[in-house]
């Protein structure tokens, strides 16, 4: 058996290596409700002017991005993008979100939008630094249990 170090990970290492994860795990989870989700605005020229990115995994909507462009800062566009993807997000039948941000992106933004701080890792991803995980019931739901993890 060979093991191999390196510093680049190729799409097809790592497609490989997440094929045999998702076999695994597909004897526990059941994915048939995991999805991509993207929301995005677009000025009259068809810049991207914001956008969110998120994946669905079960009941949760898993936001990893959400950017809006220096221009659009403070014009509502962030909470437009948050609250379409909030609603397309039940639409299909997830019931939480979650999110995580850097300590000099948007913690108070998500906080009023209604997510509730989770957990925070000091020191991430570096030293000074926080990266805090926070979650959010969506809709009628208030059963808001710990968090799952969205990875994989």
């Amino acid at each position: 058996m060979e093991i191999t170090v390196t510093q680049t990970v190729t799409p097809e290492d790592q497609e490989e290596l997440l094929t045999g994860l998702r076999a695994y795990n597909s004897q526990f989870i059941d994915v048939s409700g995991w999805g991509k989700l993207g929301v995005y605005a677009r000025d009259e020229s068809g810049k991207m002017t914001g956008g969110l990115i998120a994946d669905q995994k079960g009941e949760w909507l898993c936001i990893h991005y959400l950017w809006v462009s220096d221009s659009m800062r403070g014009s509502g566009l962030g909470t437009r993008l948050m609250a379409a993807a909030e609603q397309q997000a039940q639409e299909m039948g997830c019931l939480h979100a979650l999110v995580d941000t850097v300590s000099f992106q948007a913690l108070p933004f998500y906080q009023k939008k209604g997510f509730r701080l989770q957990m925070t890792l000091e020191d991430f991803p570096q030293k000074g630094m926080q990266r805090h995980y926070l979650v959010k019931a969506l809709g009628n739901s208030t059963n808001m249990s710990e968090p799952k993890n969205c990875n994989g």
